[in-house]
């Protein structure tokens, strides 16, 4: 595996443990800014900075089916370059009491830029 492909599913892992832990400052800093996120409907999101972007968006937008955290049920590398890498992953919403919320894909695009790994853009059919 190519350094770029380590430390492209290293941010991956940053940014899912940063988001259990409900940690904005950490899921800042899996990010790469400007970062863009693509939902399911299409809609599009974009943070400029690393200021602009707050947890309380992710919350709002899964309070309703009492999400509690996600576990990553695979994450593949298909395609990398030595500053750019294309992540797959399929994982899984979780209320408190560990049952099932649903399943979800994603395609994270991690950038190295500035001496930082960190996903620049995500695109999915999740929230």
């Amino acid at each position: 595996m190519r350094s770029s492909e380590t430390e492209a599913l290293a941010a991956v892992d940053r940014y899912l443990a940063a988001l259990n832990a409900r940690d904005e400052a950490a899921i800042r800093d899996a990010f790469n800014f400007p970062h863009v996120r693509i939902g399911a409907d299409g809609n599009f999101r974009i943070w400029k900075e690393p200021q602009d972007y707050h947890f309380e968006y992710f919350r709002k937008l899964t309070e309703a089916d009492g999400w509690h955290h996600t576990e990553w049920d695979k994450t593949e590398i298909v395609f990398a370059t030595d500053a750019k890498v294309h992540v797959a992953v399929n994982f899984s919403r979780y209320r408190e009491d560990n049952s099932l919320i649903s399943r979800y894909f994603s395609l994270y695009v991690v950038t190295y830029r500035n001496g930082h790994w960190g996903i620049q853009a995500g695109s999915g059919d999740g929230t």
